[in-house]
């Protein structure tokens, strides 16, 4: 498996790093800034929380030409929704710093009296030489994306090899569409890709053998099975070629050509932070991927500590991660008024 990891799409300016410097305390640390970062930045900004934006310019969907299902913005390239969302937080006073968080620690975890000055719990250290203390951190550094050590699959990624029929789906209604087997949630993969398609096919690869449900749906939708590997893709004038190892479709083929190529990438969630605090993440029952464990508005085990977004659901769409961003930061914002009551 191979991580994919997006290019950097913003790069850190004089005004960003210098001005955020003089200021080294804060409410709030976000670290991420997509669509969930972003959200509770506003939120808490608008509740008169001082809050500061940690975030490289790592976005996960950058290989995608639009982000979908994003009330107000269809079709948006996920770049511009990020710019909309950066600039929007900066008119509410949120502080940014273009880096990565390298290191994160408790500093303070004995109980102050409510009259006490504000309690600063955590101290980061950045990649841009900015150390800053803040009282609480959200965590909205998403997760990376495993595919199947397949030549050729990473340089479609985003484009003709995709993985969401809600996000991506539409686009290649009617097409000849390919879905390689990673885990039994592919099965329900090709399920939901049918529904824009009569010219599904369902390469085994790597899944477990169809059990009798699974054959039963594969039947009725009309899913060709191919029970093979795929040894390599290549993308041509013609469409995506796959080229399998023991080919057993119909026409006993040793490749096959498709419009697009859908895959269930593992999504390992980016917990480094969330491991030096002393959290752990687990592993999706799915078998989908790792998150970080949450209760209520995405508080985390890990006393002080938020997570948002991708971090906390494999499957986050982007205005689902709005959402718990949104929630996040109004949860934060109640916790920090209740310190004070003691």
């Amino acid at each position: 498996m191979t991580t994919q990891t997006a290019p950097v799409n913003s790069q850190p300016t004089a005004a960003d790093s210098s001005a955020e410097s003089a200021q080294d305390s804060f409410d709030v640390a976000v670290i991420g800034g997509g669509a969930g970062g972003l959200a509770a930045s506003i939120a808490l900004a608008r509740s008169l929380r001082s809050v500061v934006v940690i975030d490289a310019g790592q976005l996960r969907n950058s290989s995608s030409a639009h982000a979908h299902n994003v009330l107000g913005h269809e079709g948006i390239r996920p770049q511009d929704l990020v710019a909309k969302g950066r600039a929007e937080a900066k008119e509410y006073g949120v502080a940014f710093i273009d880096a990565t968080v390298q290191q994160a620690r408790t500093i303070d975890s004995e109980p102050h009296p409510a009259e006490a000055a504000p309690r600063y719990r955590f101290e980061l250290t950045t990649s841009a030489g900015v150390d800053v203390r803040v009282r609480r951190i959200i965590i909205a550094t998403g997760l990376s994306d495993e595919l199947p050590d397949i030549p050729g699959l990473a340089e479609g990624w985003g484009d003709t090899v995709l993985h969401c029929p809600y996000c991506h789906g539409f686009e290649v209604r009617g097409q000849r569409i390919g879905v390689i087997g990673t885990t039994a949630m592919s099965y329900h993969q090709a399920m939901l890709f049918s529904q824009l398609s009569d010219h599904v096919s369902f390469i085994r690869h790597n899944a477990p053998a169809p059990d009798s449900e699974q054959t039963a749906m594969l039947d009725t939708l009309g899913i060709e099975f191919i029970d093979s590997t795929v040894t390599e893709v290549a993308r041509t004038e013609s469409g995506t070629v796959v080229s399998l190892a023991a080919a057993e479709s119909a026409d006993g083929a040793e490749s096959l050509t498709f419009d697009a190529l859908t895959v269930g990438a593992y999504g390992r969630a980016n917990a480094d932070l969330f491991a030096q605090l002393g959290g752990e993440v687990v592993a999706h029952p799915s078998g989908m991927g790792t998150y970080i464990p949450t209760q209520m508005a995405g508080q985390t085990d890990v006393p002080g500590v938020w997570a948002v977004g991708n971090s906390a659901d494999v499957s986050a769409m982007v205005v689902a991660s709005t959402a718990s961003g949104v929630m996040a930061g109004a949860h934060v914002n109640a916790d920090l008024i209740m310190e004070r009551l003691g």
